[in-house]
């Protein structure tokens, strides 16, 4: 996710919210932050669910960072048929990953509507910018208890990687990973792309994809057969082109899953088929959604 702490801003100031996109079914948010979509309860998660699902998007993974939304992400979890949760402690609070804390996520990671361990991994774009980031050593070992603790529940890790390539792939080798690796967010270049790739791990593209100056990322897109790619909001942050700076929320995600269309020169509704399939392989116990997607709208 995009750093709560330092990235905090004053809704009121913000563009209104985007348009509703034309439908476009099936798809699969696979990481957005429910709670700090302005969710607070069952009937706030339906609302959001609701503008979701009339645009397509069937299903999605609200993510933690903190312990408070971890816990809000199993309860959501729980409320909305449609809704999954991942729990982790993200890389720059790792501090806070004492005894406690460790006991009360791994508890919370073993509940049977979580599907994945995450967000965790390293992030040294935030070492010197946010007051009170976790340092490096702090971030790291932070991980290898992440990894430790997927593999022991069988769940997929999601990792959040920002301007720490090389230690993200070093300490995943180190440790031995996962069966399931997701990189949320994809932010890196072509290359660790198709490090990334070779390793058999999956790569999941937000708004940022549809950004003017993110050449580089729109090249690294290209290279990620459609097997290991995931289409995500991580809502509120990255509002996809034209609306970068409004609220994000899930029925946002056809513009996005439209623009990376676009930049792999693919059909809009067969890459949404093919995402979707991905997800639900590889979140395996989220199955179809709880009923029938929405007719697909123009692609």
């Amino acid at each position: 996710m995009a750093e709560r702490s330092a990235g905090a801003r004053d809704r009121a100031s913000k563009p209104a919210r985007p348009a509703p996109p034309e439908p476009l079914s099936p798809l699969f948010d696979a990481h957005t932050h429910l709670d700090a979509c302005g969710a607070v309860d069952a009937a706030g998660v339906a609302e959001i669910v609701d503008r979701a699902v009339a645009v397509g998007v069937g299903q999605l993974v609200t993510v933690a960072d903190d312990l408070d939304s971890a816990r809000f992400a199993v309860a959501a979890a729980h409320w909305n048929p449609r809704v999954l949760a991942a729990t982790a402690i993200h890389p720059t609070r790792a501090d806070a990953l004492d005894a406690t804390t460790r006991a009360e996520i791994e508890r919370l990671a073993g509940d049977p509507r979580v599907v994945a361990v995450g967000e965790t991994g390293l992030d040294y774009y935030w070492l010197d910018r946010l007051d009170g980031c976790a340092g490096v050593s702090a971030q790291i070992e932070a991980f290898r208890w992440h990894i430790d603790l997927a593999k022991r529940l069988g769940k997929p890790l999601m990792i959040h990687n920002r301007e720490a390539d090389h230690d993200v792939l070093a300490v995943l080798a180190d440790e031995g990973a996962p069966d399931v690796v997701i990189f949320h967010c994809f932010s890196s270049t072509a290359p660790t792309a198709l490090a990334c790739v070779d390793a058999g791990y999956v790569l999941s593209f937000a708004g940022t994809v549809s950004f003017r100056n993110a050449q580089e990322l729109q090249e690294a897109a290209k290279l990620v057969p459609a097997d290991q790619l995931l289409v995500e909001t991580d809502a509120p942050f990255l509002t996809p082109h034209p609306f970068r700076g409004a609220p994000n929320e899930p029925y946002c995600l056809p513009y996005t899953v439209r623009a990376l269309a676009a930049v792999r020169g693919e059909d809009p509704a067969e890459l949404a088929r093919a995402v979707t399939a991905t997800a639900r392989r590889v979140y395996r116990s989220a199955g179809p959604p709880p009923s029938e997607d929405p007719a697909p709208g123009p692609g």
